[in-house]
């Protein structure tokens, strides 16, 4: 990735509608980016970013978390890094599938389930010393090879 921007927050709250207005900021600097799309982006990293900030305040840390944003040709990436216990992407088990009636009634866990919505792709990896997401939103959608 062309880590055009680089971002150093604070693992505070406080810092979300930071992350959100340089996202979306620098997202729109290509304007064949329509509204929706950067919304996505905007929302699918300000959830990357909180579950960044929840895996500090668990441990108690007062690392910064790092975001990286690239304007890669077709497509936009983003990395939010932090510096975690981590967990494995594979073995979450949220409280049911989004359209689960009995899932309204669950604080939280939305996250991941969001962010793999809002972006064309996303990869985690995690490690006990933190976790990288990288979203990736096309430009143009990517188009399906028949």
């Amino acid at each position: 990735m062309n880590k055009g921007i680089i971002l150093e927050i604070p693992s505070q709250v406080e810092y979300l509608s930071l992350v959100r207005a340089v996202v979306a900021s620098a997202a729109r600097v290509d304007q064949s980016l329509g509204d929706q799309r950067i919304d996505d982006l905007r929302l699918a990293v300000s959830e990357a970013t909180t579950n960044a900030i929840r895996a500090h305040a668990n441990l108690g840390s007062s690392e910064r978390i790092t975001i990286r944003f690239g304007l890669e040709g077709d497509r936009i990436e983003v990395e939010v890094q932090d510096h975690g216990s981590g967990f494995d992407p594979e073995k979450l088990d949220p409280a049911g599938p989004l359209t689960d009636k009995g899932r309204l009634e669950y604080e939280g866990g939305f996250g991941i389930s969001l962010m793999k919505i809002l972006a064309d792709e996303i990869t985690i990896e995690s490690a006990d010393e933190g976790t990288t997401v990288n979203l990736t939103v096309y430009v143009s959608p990517p188009s399906e090879t028949i």
